[in-house]
């Protein structure tokens, strides 16, 4: 099998014609997850080396594999749900958890990051995995840290890799030792890590790994913080600011498609004389009129200034952030090109990401979502959707998108009042969380 770019579909089933495997040796017996129909209900096991792994009976159908670094949770759970489904009731599907040494720089909590593998198995088998891998560094590494790695090139200098100079060198490293050892068919990663995914997908396609690389959406709480598992070192004034990089976020989504309700309906009113665009603007059913003709002359001056604007409006949230206390100090606020990580220009047009990363107290967190520049095209709208998982459990667990309200209100509001709100005030969250669970090795960073 050649490898092959991002999947956009991660719940399309893959083939499988094997018989189920039998139970024995198995570590515990999970619980059914009554929402994911294709969850076998036969026990997972816990193995500790590749030998253990491998003498597993693996039968002739798909293997996925989901890497974590363990301290599992839900973020976790719908990417392993998202393969299950993909490998279907007889397929296999196994989790890492690996606290891998190479990703973590000088004064980063690689001892401080939690270790919870009783707990990690439970969540794991409840979802769906049919195997859980956890080796010991040793197994791993064998006899100490490898000195042949794999470099992440430009794309693994940039965002990420600026704040943390050979994180993704050893990222990609440990991905394809777990490559090695698992040999899987597909491998799931969170959209959240939208740079690890896209070093990632750019090694199996570089280096001819015979794996399938998929994006699974970024899974968020109820108040739009995405997933992680830092985020139980928040205290409770740290989580309310954590608040504002998905507040920026959404902010800019928001603004982004405000701006193209103002030029859909620049070009429905056309360039008439003030009288004649109010009564057109009265003709389709407004009963501002005259705001709405001051919206439309705004969006008719000039072309979209797209990129522009969606940083600005991301930017205003994150600096009233600044000002909160405790403080949000940011590291990056980026708005990239997906296929090099390379910013956009404010003439773009085309798919882009804008990706944030910023500390509250000791705690650094990133996001992201991904917006679509390009007037009038329906892609442009779908794209403010974010994707969306297509299970009904895991879309529950995600947090569900607030109206945006009536399109001339949300168009005169943009013209007349660029700011945003102020990070402290709970934002609306995404239609659909973007894109992935939580870190190579699960990491939500």
């Amino acid at each position: 099998m050649t490898s092959s770019p991002l999947s956009p579909h991660p719940d399309q089933p893959a083939n499988a014609s094997h018989q189920p495997r039998t139970a024995d040796g198995s570590h515990r017996t999970p619980p059914v997850d009554a929402s994911n129909p294709a969850h076998p209900a036969r026990p997972t096991r816990l193995v500790h080396t590749a030998a253990a792994l491998h003498e597993l009976p693996r039968g002739t159908g798909v293997r996925a594999v989901v890497m974590t670094m363990g301290a599992l949770h839900e973020g976790h759970a719908t990417l392993i749900r998202a393969a299950r489904r993909r490998v279907g009731p007889e397929g296999q599907v196994v989790v890492t958890v690996f606290v891998n040494p190479l990703q973590f720089g000088a004064g980063e909590d690689l001892d401080r990051y939690p270790r919870t593998l009783d707990a990690d198995v439970e969540l794991a088998a409840a979802a769906g995995a049919d195997v859980v891998f956890a080796p010991s560094a040793d197994e791993v590494y064998p006899g100490g840290q490898p000195q042949i790695r794999i470099a992440a090139g430009p794309m693994g200098t940039l965002l990420e890799g600026a704040s943390r100079p050979g994180h993704f060198d050893g990222v990609l490293t440990v991905v394809a030792k777990l490559l090695h050892l698992t040999a899987p068919d597909l491998a799931l990663y969170g959209q959240k890590d939208a740079q690890q995914l896209a070093v990632i997908t750019r090694m199996a396609a570089d280096l001819n790994f015979p794996v399938e690389i998929v994006g699974v959406p970024t899974v968020r709480e109820d108040d739009g913080l995405a997933l992680s598992s830092r985020n139980r070192y928040l205290s409770g004034p740290e989580r309310c600011t954590a608040l504002a990089l998905s507040a920026a976020l959404f902010a800019a989504r928001d603004r982004l498609a405000a701006e193209e309700a103002l030029r859909v309906r620049a070009a429905s009113v056309g360039h008439h004389p003030a009288p004649d665009r109010a009564a057109a603007l009265a003709a389709l059913g407004e009963d501002r009129a005259a705001a709405d003709a001051h919206a439309v002359a705004y969006a008719a001056a000039g072309a979209l200034h797209g990129p522009a604007v969606a940083r600005a409006a991301a930017r205003a949230v994150l600096d009233d952030a600044a000002r909160l206390d405790p403080p949000l100090t940011l590291d990056y606020l980026a708005l990239v090109d997906p296929s090099d990580f390379t910013e956009v220009p404010d003439a773009y047009e085309g798919e882009a990401i804008l990706a944030v990363a910023a500390k509250v107290g000791s705690t650094r967190l990133i996001d992201n979502i991904r917006l679509v520049f390009g007037a009038g095209r329906p892609e442009a709208t779908a794209a403010h959707q974010d994707g969306a998982t297509t299970d009904a459990a895991d879309a529950a667990n995600a947090a569900n998108a607030g109206d945006t309200g009536d399109a001339a209100d949300t168009a005169t509001s943009a013209a007349a009042a660029p700011s945003p709100s102020a990070p402290s005030i709970t934002s609306t969250p995404p239609a659909t969380p973007p894109t992935t669970p939580q870190g190579p090795l699960g990491a939500t960073r």
